[in-house]
């Protein structure tokens, strides 16, 4: 099985062009062992890039640890690359479906490939049922609460997959590494939940650590960035459009005040390519 290595903003994932290939019959067991950092190619997790009836290209993604998941924002602008550098939909504007919905893409290119793109990550979700979260009946806003021995005010937004996303004056590996598995497991998220740890820099630019649900901690999130933006102007901490410094690279947020949509821009690169054996699928 062929496959391709790439990364947004230090997000790195492995994905399977399935276009040109019959997709793996087992994608859950095959992430877990091609994600492998050790004993695989190595990656947060597995994209699998699939012919769809609604849209360009479909992803489905999976985690290291095999859980499918609904959406990933430096996925998707892999996935919008993949499927433009390599002629399946060779436009500068893109349709892609995924867990979350079909999203829109806008690619920026230079010499015939895909160096930025721009995801319109629709319309965040606030509502806690949404979210899904019993932290409350509402929506959770600068909410205090215990996770473990820690007192934290955390805002909890989906953008089609669960942030919990706290402001605080250092992310530090005891957060990050600490505290960040406590939440994703907490019972109070019935499908678990993505971490951001967040500084405030300024109004316009901040400091993200992600603990990503099923993954660990990544190099970069892009609903998770799309999550801190929202947060940060629920907040009054931040100013709509944002810059947010994530270990792998700078992602350009926006929450636009007129649609509503999260709009998110970052790079996309293509690493290297390789064949996995078939009887490891």
């Amino acid at each position: 099985m062929k496959f391709t290595k790439m990364h947004g903003a230090g997000n790195d994932y492995v994905y399977i062009d399935c276009f040109a290939q019959p997709g793996p019959s087992n994608p859950a067991e095959l992430a877990r062992r091609i994600a492998h950092r050790r004993f695989g190619v190595g990656g947060d997790g597995l994209i699998l890039i699939e012919p769809s009836d609604q849209a360009d290209a479909r992803m489905r993604m999976f985690n290291a640890d095999g859980s499918e998941a609904e959406m990933c924002g430096n996925g998707l602008r892999c996935v919008a690359k993949y499927v433009y550098d390599h002629g399946i939909a060779h436009r500068p504007e893109l349709r892609i479906e995924t867990g979350a919905g079909v999203l829109q893409v806008l690619i920026h290119a230079s010499g015939g490939r895909a160096e930025r793109i721009t995801v319109d990550m629709g319309c965040p979700r606030l509502e806690a049922s949404e979210i899904p979260t019993t932290l409350t009946a509402d929506r959770v806003v600068d909410y205090q609460t215990r996770f473990g021995d820690r007192s934290l005010k955390v805002t909890c937004v989906s953008m089609g997959n669960p942030h919990c996303v706290a402001f605080v004056p250092e992310a530090s590996d005891d957060l990050v590494l600490g505290l960040g598995p406590i939440i994703e497991t907490d019972p109070r998220f019935p499908q678990r939940t993505n971490v951001e740890f967040v500084e405030v820099l300024s109004p316009n630019r901040l400091r993200q650590r992600t603990w990503e649900r099923g993954a660990g901690e990544t190099w970069a999130c892009g609903t998770g960035a799309s999550a801190v933006c929202v947060a940060g102007v629920l907040t009054g901490r931040t100013e709509r459009q944002v810059e947010i410094e994530l270990l792998g690279g700078v992602l350009q947020l926006e929450w636009d005040s007129q649609t509503d949509h999260v709009l998110m821009t970052g790079p996309a690169v293509e690493v290297f390519q390789g064949e996995w054996p078939d009887a490891d699928r």
